[in-house]
């Protein structure tokens, strides 16, 4: 790819976008002609027809369970053309931090060139609000372990299949995005390792830096609350020229020493920094004063951690990155100057092909707090078919085998681009929390830990970070809220008022009437030792994942057993709820 300006970049956009519909059958055409051959096409009789209607009236909706046998065959080694029009050699891994169960994902070329235009589409309305020069970025990215299914099929996060790309490195470079850190650092085999070398590099290259960037805002949280820890070492490596001892790995040690040099002024600069900052308030724009804005995925599961980082970013502004999953790209932040919990996506035609099923929630059920599941689904619409203030659930066919694929992301139409929609994501529509005809989501759950934190900001403590379980081991089954928080100095008066508070947050009308008839018994709160979180996450790096696609799980089921024994031998104080009385 040659090196476009912002304003080639956003005048192609501008042209797929003003005629959608159009682009929508084009790909969906594409789409289905590479891949006519493929036995998962020809079971469902389509017959290498193209059109919209013939596709839709042939192949139906699915989720990942149907297709999950498919999928596993092509790991297991069958090289036939099982989903696509040629045998798939790589296949991406899911974070599976909800169910404890990674998902297997095919990934091919295709998909890696949607991931540069989608990258490319955001950074050229990023660089017209707020222009780069050629400097670098800080990136904490970490590559994960690669494995070799039992047929020999590479498996690794959607995230180390793009950095292993030369084709996506030089794309990065075309956009000014190089980042500080050597590709050792990034693919090294321990996360603690990369991330404190992750922070060194950013240092050395400090003046040079224009953005600071994490796939996940947690990553962004979890990398300055360990430069507040670690900032003396660093400064010392800074002011010697020696790495410390604590990188051991011998890859990482060579790459990071070829850019470590003696520099005693740096390193006071940096220390004087660090000392006097109240707080840690303001860290990154003190430490990396040409730093433009942080950038990251910062919405759904992500929000909670946006108090955080704002309180280190000072006055940076936040950019939520684009709109995908480990299935595919949907949209592009094409206006970064929104607040992330009012990012919008437009999303782009050429990608994939998109259907959108229209929610609604029946009479009595418009409750104002809630993100109830009661929908009710009509016939999936067209990309230029949905309306504004509507809400939806995303249905995905991509160039990688997967067709007519239910995300289970439920978005708002908040307006259009051209005649492209511009969507607003909600949450995820996979249930949380339920015991009977209660049903509560992923939202619901923050929002409640939201009325909580109210209560403890008043003794200024905060939330570090939360999940939840279902608990049926007495009748009748209760909502258990698990906090990690920021200081053990909570009273017992306040957190029995945060039990309560947790309790009454719930307002879905089906928990509602369950709690006042006693037939969901008292929510209960259970307070967790500081860094519980910490060892929830080097759980899941220690089956294979990455930092930078870790999120926590917002609920444990009781399948995930490892998870909820770390839970259950770090809990300190348990309160129950007395809201609906004892």
């Amino acid at each position: 790819m040659t090196i476009c300006s912002s304003d080639e970049i956003i005048d192609e956009f501008e042209l797929l976008t003003r005629d959608a519909g159009r682009v929508q059958q084009d790909t969906l055409r594409k789409i289905l002609e590479l891949n006519a051959d493929s036995e998962y096409l020809n079971r469902f009789n389509l017959e290498r027809r193209t059109d919209s209607k013939s596709f839709k009236s042939c192949i139906p909706l699915c989720v990942h369970s149907d297709i999950e046998s498919y999928i596993q065959r092509i790991a297991d080694g069958d090289n036939t053309l099982v989903l696509t029009g040629k045998p798939i050699t790589s296949l991406s891994v899911s974070s599976g931090t909800t169910q404890g169960k990674p998902k297997l994902l095919p990934f091919n070329d295709e998909l890696l060139e949607s991931t540069i235009q989608i990258f490319r589409t955001s950074y050229a309305f990023r660089n017209r609000e707020y222009p780069i020069g050629n400097g670098k970025s800080l990136q904490f990215v970490y590559g994960s372990k690669q494995v070799f299914t039992q047929g020999g099929i590479l498996a690794t996060t959607a995230t180390t299949n793009l950095y292993r790309s030369s084709r996506f490195k030089e794309a990065m470079k075309d956009i000014m995005s190089q980042c500080c850190s050597p590709d050792e650092v990034i693919f090294g085999p321990d996360f603690h390792q990369s991330l404190y070398c992750h922070l060194l590099c950013g240092l050395i290259y400090s003046d040079e830096v224009q953005f600071v960037f994490s796939p996940f805002a947690h990553s962004l949280v979890h990398a300055f609350h360990t430069l507040e820890e670690v900032w003396e070492d660093l400064c010392a490596d800074i002011r010697n020229g020696v790495l410390s001892k604590r990188i051991t790995t011998p890859s990482i040690r060579q790459a990071v020493s070829k850019i470590l040099r003696p520099n005693p002024e740096l390193a006071s600069s940096i220390y004087n920094k660090c000392r006097n900052l109240s707080s840690w308030y303001g860290v990154i724009p003190a430490l990396w004063p040409n730093a433009k804005y942080i950038y990251g995925i910062m919405t759904g599961s992500m929000e909670p951690y946006l108090k955080k980082l704002r309180y280190y970013a000072g006055h940076l502004p936040l950019m939520s990155a684009d709109y995908g999953a480990s299935e595919g790209w949907v949209g592009s932040n094409v206006n970064p100057t929104l607040l992330p919990e009012e990012v919008t996506y437009a999303v782009l035609p050429n990608i994939a092909y998109f259907e959108f099923i229209p929610l609604e929630k029946p009479k009595g059920e418009e409750m104002e707090n809630s993100s109830s599941i009661h929908y009710i689904e009509s016939e999936p619409v067209g990309l230029t078919e949905v309306e504004v203030g509507k809400i939806y659930e995303v249905v995905i066919t991509n160039f990688a085998g997967l067709f007519r694929y239910r995300l289970g992301d439920i978005v708002k139409i908040a307006g259009f681009h051209n005649s492209t929609p511009e969507l607003q994501f909600i949450c995820r529509r996979s249930l949380v929390l339920s015991i009977n005809i209660d049903k509560n989501t992923e939202k619901d759950l923050q929002l409640a830990v939201e009325e909580a934190e109210k209560l403890l900001a008043e003794e200024k403590l905060e939330v570090v970070d939360f999940t939840s379980l279902v608990d049926r081991s007495i009748d009748p089954g209760h909502y258990v809220i698990f906090l990690e928080l920021s200081s053990s100095n909570a009273s017992e008066e306040v957190l029995n008022s945060c039990a309560n508070s947790l309790d009454l947050a719930f307002v879905d009308a089906g928990y509602v009437g369950s709690r006042k008839i006693k037939t969901i018994g008292a929510l209960e709160l259970r307070v967790l030792r500081k860094g519980t979180f910490g060892q929830v996450m080097n759980h899941y790096l220690s089956l294979g994942g990455a930092v930078s696609q870790f999120k926590t799980p917002r609920f444990v089921s009781q399948s995930n057993s490892k998870v909820l024994q770390i839970l259950n031998r770090n809990v300190t104080q348990s309160y129950f709820s007395t809201a609906y009385g004892f």
